[in-house]
């Protein structure tokens, strides 16, 4: 792919405003970001912000721990909380967290094995008698996505880039094998030698109208939010694969918990502009059964709201970040989840394969993120997954 002269991103996201970024970091000025609604009113707005490296893909965790310094250096600009981040298992899953943790470790992340007695010191009110081994993250912790898409919009018009939102776009341009711009819901044609693809759900729509099949599907995810009946300090955050759940604290000593058990993922697709927003009562009593098992200490807890945010999820849970189609596409979508504490890394992982034509981080290659995967039949999975818990570790 030669050098752009000019850069449009379709999405005013996380991902989006993070490659337009990364694209005017390298000296490209004449990026325009096309955001169909507000600034991170999608995907990034219903993050649970959770900053981690622990996942079973290499790369990906990789361009977790290459994301993190991005977080601590913006600290409350962001809102970031350095709480720490633990993984705990039960026995059928030892295994596979020291395989991963030995993995991180080869990766250069900060991280390590702990039993219960030191999970205990860390989380006091928490139970740990079916807690067999943890994974500890003294540096992980969350942080709040919306503020970190801004951040990265601001830096982009800083470098020269103009940013529109509440401008849909309706389908991408092209003349032979050559992308030449993307046409406006509004019939406005907007001209640029490279078009980036970061709308999430959206983007499937506006790859299959030239004929890319793009199997993604927005899955719904419901989220609640406990007061434990007295404020909390600063707890590290919890990926329970115990109980299947996953916890940090909210706002000033509350408590959010997310949901990890995908085992009926399927019948969870919806569609992106018409889901509930709110919990189903039976959600919300299942989390509640889980949340009052782990976490016995909490003198008098409640639910105070819910909430629901949608994933864009390609077959292996793992995104595509690459060139498809005609000369000058690029493709940042499918992230399932991922995409905040990676958002950092994958700006530059666009802009290196813009500029260099390939990643330039060894840990990172390029070819793992390929949209040829699901036709070739190697999809990017977990070298050691966990029971129960699917691809989202």
């Amino acid at each position: 792919m030669a050098a752009p002269t000019k850069a449009i991103v379709v999405g005013g996201g996380l991902i989006g405003l993070s490659i337009a970024r990364a694209l005017t970091e390298r000296g490209l000025s004449e990026v325009v970001v096309l955001e169909r609604s507000q600034l991170a009113s999608g995907g990034t707005g219903k993050s649970s912000g959770i900053v981690r490296m622990h996942y079973g893909v290499p790369s990906i965790a990789a361009m977790a721990w290459h994301s993190l310094p991005t977080f601590e250096a913006l600290g409350d600009e962001v809102g970031f909380r350095q709480v720490g981040y633990t993984v705990i298992v039960g026995e059928e899953n030892v295994e596979a967290l020291k395989a991963n943790t030995e993995m991180h470790q080869s990766l250069g992340i900060d991280v390590e094995l702990i039993g219960a007695d030191r999970l205990q010191e860390l989380w006091p009110m928490m139970e740990v008698s079916d807690v067999a081994l943890a994974s500890y993250e003294p540096r992980g912790g969350f942080a709040d996505a919306t503020q970190l898409a801004l951040h990265f919009g601001q830096v982009a018009r800083a470098n020269g880039a103009r940013i529109r939102q509440n401008t849909p776009v309706s389908r991408i341009l092209t003349d032979g094998e050559k992308v030449t711009g993307v046409e406006l819901a509004t019939g406005e044609v907007v001209e640029a030698d490279l078009v980036v693809v970061a709308a999430g759900w959206w983007s499937k729509q506006l790859m299959e109208d030239l004929g890319i099949p793009l199997p993604v599907e927005a899955y719904r995810s419901e989220l609640i939010i406990v007061d434990p009946g007295e404020p909390l300090p600063n707890l590290p955050v919890v990926s329970d694969l115990v109980s299947l759940q996953y916890c940090r604290l909210e706002g000033a000593g509350q408590f959010l918990v997310g949901n990890s058990d995908h085992s009926d993922f399927a019948g969870k697709f919806v569609d992106i502009d018409n889901y509930s927003n709110i919990a189903a009562e039976a959600s919300i009593e299942r989390y509640a059964e889980k949340v009052m098992h782990r976490f016995p200490g909490f003198p008098d807890p409640s639910v105070t709201h819910t909430y629901a945010g949608v994933y864009d999820v390609l077959p292996d849970w793992n995104p595509v970040i690459a060139p498809v189609g005609p000369v000058g596409l690029v493709l940042a979508a499918g992230f399932a989840g991922h995409g905040f504490k990676i958002s950092p890394a994958v700006g530059d992982l666009v802009a290196d394969l813009v500029f260099e034509g390939d990643s330039t981080h060894a840990d990172v290659p390029a070819c793992d993120f390929r949209y040829e995967r699901f036709a070739e039949g190697k999809p990017l999975n977990s070298l050691h997954p966990y029971v129960g818990a699917g691809q989202m570790r």
